[in-house]
């Protein structure tokens, strides 16, 4: 009788609301959504921090009504009439509500006026076409125009986009060039490096920020682990491309939490001597 009862106590189906918890990508424990949320989608056991989209990234970083979308009308087509890459195009607006895989724009970080550009890799992986690359160009010239700082954060594990060919290629250079003259200007830049920062974008934008952040355990690279083992590339350390790695061998200068990312920066600034903005409207001090 007991185990009849066992029996048709395990075979009852358990109603657990869709939802309710959330995987980690890493360790594999079960996390409480809302908590798993709360914690700014960092696992609460092992400490990975899972992606984080463009939109997340601005309201942890700039300070409450304090931003202003630059460029949001810019958006892709197809010149070069690549097969399905409309339709593909399509797909990501729907799926994610972007009109490309970047989010630009200017704002104040605890009242320090900046321009910020942030890559989604929920956008065709990040990719970087013409748009992306157009949006980080303009974004750092209205910093240079308005002698401000300007963050640059990657979450772009696509590199250049090879569906508009030549025209992705090229942004690797326009906004390497639009950097350089931020520099000279004496000017601020600041990159913070995320899960995922590959290929073209590293050996561009991403690696000319007068200090480059990283997050913890974040894959920092330029080909890819599966791409190196299809290439018969002698064995890599374990920690290879990660963060971690790249701070030991002085690609980033530090690796930082996400949770102490926005704290970092304005201190960072404060060095720097950035001023920061005491105005009732912030978003005009940044876009005036």
């Amino acid at each position: 009788m007991a185990n009849g009862w066992f029996r048709k106590r395990k075979e009852e189906p358990r109603n657990v609301p869709e939802g309710l918890f959330t995987q980690c990508n890493k360790c594999r424990e079960q996390l409480f959504t809302r908590e798993w949320e709360r914690n700014l989608k960092v696992c609460m056991k092992c400490g990975h921090h899972h992606r984080f989209s463009a939109r997340e990234r601005i309201e942890l970083l700039i300070d409450a009504g304090a931003f202003h979308e630059l460029d949001a009308n810019l958006a892709s087509n197809n010149p070069l009439d690549f097969p399905g890459y409309a339709e593909s195009l399509e797909r990501n607006r729907t799926k994610t509500g972007m009109t490309d895989a970047i989010v630009s724009g200017a704002g104040t970080l605890e009242g320090i006026p900046l321009t910020i550009s942030v890559t989604d890799a929920n956008f065709m992986m990040g990719s970087m076409g013409s748009v992306v690359g157009e949006r980080i160009a303009r974004a750092v010239e209205h910093a240079t125009e308005r002698r401000i700082p300007t963050v640059l954060v990657s979450g772009t594990g696509g590199g250049a986009r090879m569906h508009e060919g030549l025209l992705s290629l090229m942004q690797m250079a326009k906004t390497s060039a639009a950097i350089a003259r931020h520099h000279a200007a004496g000017l601020m830049t600041v990159v913070v490096l995320t899960e995922p920062s590959m290929a073209g974008v590293l050996a561009s934008w991403g690696s000319l920020g007068d200090i480059i952040l990283a997050e913890p355990g974040a894959m920092i690279g330029f080909v890819g682990q599966r791409v190196s083992q299809q290439a018969n590339v002698s064995k890599v350390p374990a920690d290879f491309q990660t963060a971690e790695f790249q701070l030991a061998h002085g690609q980033v200068d530090v690796i930082v939490p996400r949770k102490d990312l926005k704290a970092t920066l304005a201190r960072m600034f404060q060095f720097a001597g950035t001023p920061r903005v005491v105005t009732s409207d912030p978003v005009a001090a940044v876009t005036a």
